[in-house]
């Protein structure tokens, strides 16, 4: 039996009540916090860090994955309704690549200023009337009956506090409310399962002209070193790509394991402070070695360690329907869609990347189902993201930045209709849900 200690029992503070509850300010949360307030709804978005953003600023990611799709063998953005909005507001404080191609020239992705990107959910969230609250993380439920959440428990520099609601949406990543909350969900085991964290990084300081196609130079310098030095490194393949301004350039080359060799897990924080330390060790041996090695990085320089380990997976709900590998791969169709994803399955095992791509001359992306945010067992509650109600394999495609988007406009949507109806959150009608997305720019295929 583990050592326990008993709190004393006592009254918690209601700090507000709101017609929304949205849990993290990653894409997802974003997205539903925008379309819930502009509803009319009262909206409150809560999130741990002091910035939105999720994995796309907090793990330093600076790219949004998943906007395209190679349909028909043409590169087209395919996430489009609130996404097109947070993209412009982007470009607009001049935070905004040009689209490049990645995962070997086959799909494109979309690079950003983190900054940029952090003022504009900002400012987005704000203009939408919708309440941000930072340094808060949400630290449990409490529940009205076995199928309805009254309310979440949240920690910060305040104390504890309840937050009331009526419609939750979890956009935590890990599922924690709904967890919480008594609904079913899978987590892949950590050894042979459970997709691999990462910790990116930024390099200034880059002579330009020298540096070249860095990204297909580097991995043949690393494979060298292996053949004829005996090297070994976190993963085979990096992802090593100027930003905006090309003397700066981002980094996503490190895999973090336990020292067991299993994936480090996001839910464990004992895990998580050692993959930390980890991903920074593992930072510092690759940024010398490209320094050393690669042509135009002799005098670059580590500007920026992503705030934490970027985590792809924990626990993922099992809904009403579970996404799969099949459906990604072709490109299924569905009569409760919500939206589009046009990324591959893209698979972060030990030591590498594997990535399966849709079948070959396909229209390049799938649709995804309302019932994949509609968990089981409790009636006011969405959930949304990457935590959301997948396969394994399905959530390794359907995990990145722009299908998150997509279910979080759904979600903040539906929300508004369940409140405007009185159902239960399963029991919106999806053909209003889909008129009301479509009206707001969102694409169906």
């Amino acid at each position: 039996m583990p050592l326990t200690i008993t709190e004393p029992s006592k009254e918690i503070p209601v700090m507000g009540e709101y017609e929304v509850v949205v849990l993290g300010g990653g894409p997802a949360g974003i997205m539903a916090g925008a379309a819930a307030a502009r509803c009319g709804r009262s909206t409150i978005v809560i999130e741990r860090y002091g910035f939105l953003g999720g994995a796309g600023t907090a793990a330093g990611l600076s790219t949004f994955c998943g906007l395209h799709a190679n349909v028909y063998g043409e590169h087209k953005q395919v996430v489009h309704g609130l996404t097109d909005e947070i993209l412009e507001r982007i470009r607009s404080l001049d935070g905004l690549a040009t689209p490049h191609l990645t995962l070997g020239g086959r799909i494109m992705a979309q690079a950003y200023d983190i900054s940029a990107y952090k003022i504009a959910a900002d400012e987005m969230l704000v203009e939408a009337s919708a309440k941000v609250l930072f340094h808060a993380m949400v630290a449990g439920v409490i529940m009205d009956g076995e199928r309805k959440i009254r309310a979440v428990v949240i920690e910060s520099k305040s104390g504890r506090a309840a937050v009331l609601g009526q419609v939750f949406i979890d956009c935590t990543g890990d599922a924690d409310v709904a967890a919480w909350a008594g609904v079913p969900y899978e987590k892949s085991p950590k050894l042979h399962g459970m997709l691999y964290p990462s910790t990116c990084f930024r390099i200034n300081g880059v002579d330009v002209d020298a540096a070249g196609a860095a990204w297909e130079v580097v991995p043949k310098l690393m494979e060298a070193a292996e053949r004829e030095e005996g090297r070994t490194f976190p993963r085979k393949g990096v992802i090593l790509r100027p930003q905006k301004n090309p003397i700066e350039w981002r980094a996503n080359m490190t895999q973090i394991k336990n020292p067991d060799g299993s994936a480090v897990d996001g839910t464990d924080v004992e895990e998580l402070s050692y993959g930390e330390i980890e991903g920074r060790r593992q930072i510092k041996d690759m940024f010398a070695f490209i320094r050393s090695r690669a042509p135009g990085f002799e005098h670059a320089y580590i500007v920026d360690i992503a705030t934490q380990i970027g985590i792809r997976e924990t626990r993922r709900i099992v809904g009403e329907y579970q996404l799969s590998e099949h459906d990604i791969v072709n490109c299924a169709d569905f009569p409760d869609a919500i939206g589009v994803n046009g990324w591959p399955v893209e698979a972060h095992v030990a030591g590498r990347v594997d990535v399966r791509w849709q079948a070959p001359g396909s229209r390049g992306f799938n649709q995804l189902p309302f019932r994949m945010i509609v968990p089981q067992k409790v009636d006011n509650l969405y959930v949304a993201g990457r935590c959301a109600s997948m396969t394994h394999d399905g959530q390794s495609s359907a995990r990145v930045t722009g299908p998150c988007f997509v279910m979080g406009q759904a979600a903040g949507t539906a929300a508004d209709l369940a409140l405007r109806t009185g159902t239960t959150c399963r029991d919106v009608d999806v053909l209003q849900l889909q008129e009301r997305l479509r009206a707001d720019g969102v694409y169906f295929g």
